[in-house]
């Protein structure tokens, strides 16, 4: 079911991980963000915008986890946009004759049986520095960023002061580094680059959880910047999020705890504090 949560723009949210996929209505049809990660939550979709007479004009994917490269036949053939290097990424993993067989094999087994491949990751790549995406509709600005994922990108609405976010500023999950040299300071850069849009912003919307408005939207980067700190100076942290949001949801408290650990083991190989 789709949820308006500002002029234009509407959400459909997964009911297993709680993602967001981003509906922004333009003067064709529609731009649809990060679609979906079952196929029935996806015809579902689809089925909606039928109703509403608004095809599907562009895609974009925020970043190249599995879950925001999904696609499905019914929300029709429009291009699929992604950075550059959120391209580069999936046509590394799409070289792999083996790929779909590893894709499948890291789905949660709730939704493995349902999670359409066959238009997994087939992202166009907009020229890196792109700074709007290309559609007829409101502009939308691409915020590229080094934290999370390769070419990670939030979007940002500015006639309908609106966020997306991406894998960032969420309310159920803590910030989940990246596997680079130095994924703190790339996730404190990309926090930078949010923050530098904020004041233009008065809806934000994350890959998982709920909207944020207002003066949330600096809460939430100001509770990840605290929690990445924690972590790069070995504290405890207090984050709310590092307990499950809710019962069921036990393993996105050990997303937490081993990511400290593994934090730990690099600081100790490095020979850096914390």
């Amino acid at each position: 079911m789709l949820k308006q949560v500002a002029e234009g723009v509407l959400i459909h949210q997964s009911a297993l991980l709680e993602n967001n996929t981003v509906v922004v209505q333009g003067g064709d049809g529609v731009l649809l963000v990060d679609a979906g990660i079952t196929g029935a939550e996806m015809v579902c979709l689809a089925n909606d915008l039928r109703e509403l007479g608004r095809p599907v004009v562009a895609g974009f994917s925020t970043h190249p986890d599995w879950d925001h490269v999904l696609w499905h036949a019914e929300l029709g053939a429009a291009p699929r946009y992604g950075t550059a290097r959120c391209a580069d990424f999936m046509q590394d993993v799409l070289a792999d004759a083996d790929w779909k067989a590893g894709v499948a094999a890291g789905l949660p087994p709730e939704i493995a049986g349902d999670t359409p491949l066959d238009l997994y990751g087939l992202i166009t790549g907009l020229p890196a520095e792109t700074a709007r995406l290309p559609w007829d509709g409101p502009e939308v600005r691409i915020v590229e960023h080094p934290a999370h994922a390769p070419g990670h990108a939030a979007l940002l609405i500015e006639e309908r002061r609106v966020l997306i976010a991406g894998d960032m500023l969420s309310d159920v999950f803590v910030p989940l580094l990246d596997d680079t040299a130095d994924p703190i300071e790339d996730y404190l850069v990309g926090l930078k680059l949010l923050e530098g849009v904020a004041d233009g912003v008065d809806v934000l919307v994350p890959g998982h959880g709920s909207p944020a408005r207002g003066e949330e939207v600096r809460a939430r980067i100001a509770l990840d910047r605290a929690y990445v700190e924690d972590l790069r100076d070995a504290r405890v942290s207090s984050d709310p999020r590092v307990v499950a949001p809710k019962p069921g949801w036990e393993w996105a408290s050990a997303l937490h705890e081993g990511q400290a650990r593994s934090h730990a083991r690099r600081s100790r190989r490095d020979g850096t504090p914390g």
